[in-house]
C-alpha cells in the first residue's frame, strides 16, 4: 500500500513560482506513474501532469504546458512539480496520486485510473 505526502504549497504573487514535492512510501516507484492534481472551490478535480515509472514519459495537461515541470527521482522516492508564472486561477488543493504502470507506456490523466492518494497542498496566488 503507497502512502503519498505532498508538501511545499503556499501563498505566492501572480507571476511567482512554488516547488511541490511529493515524497512516497510503502512501495517502489519504479512501478508506478505519478500524477498531480488540482481542485479549486467549487470546481471538480482537475489532471495537472503526470510522469511515468522511470520518468522518460510526461503528460502534461493544456493549462500546465510551458508553465510546469513534473521531475521524478526513484531512488528518492519523490515527485517535483515546479509551478512557474503562477496565474490567480492556479489558485486549488493539488494532490499527487499513484498507479501501477508499466515501463514505457505513456501515463494516465483520467483520475479513476489513481488508486493511491495524498491529502494535498495548497497552493494560494494572490498580490
Amino acid at each position: 500500500q503507497l502512502q503519498l505526502v505532498e508538501s511545499g504549497g503556499g501563498l505566492v504573487q501572480p507571476g511567482g513560482s512554488l516547488r511541490l514535492s511529493c515524497i512516497v512510501s510503502g512501495g517502489s516507484l519504479d512501478t508506478y506513474a505519478v500524477g498531480w492534481f488540482r481542485q479549486s472551490p467549487g470546481k471538480e478535480r482537475e489532471a495537472v501532469v503526470c510522469i511515468g515509472t522511470f520518468g522518460d514519459r510526461t503528460n502534461y495537461a493544456d493549462s500546465a504546458k510551458g508553465r510546469f515541470t513534473i521531475s521524478k527521482n526513484n531512488a528518492r522516492k519523490t515527485v517535483s512539480l515546479q509551478l512557474n508564472s503562477l496565474k490567480p486561477e492556479d489558485f486549488a488543493m493539488y494532490y499527487c496520486a499513484a498507479y501501477p504502470l508499466g515501463s514505457l507506456k505513456l501515463c494516465s490523466l483520467k483520475d479513476d485510473d489513481y488508486p493511491f492518494w495524498g491529502q494535498g497542498t495548497q497552493v494560494t496566488v494572490s498580490a
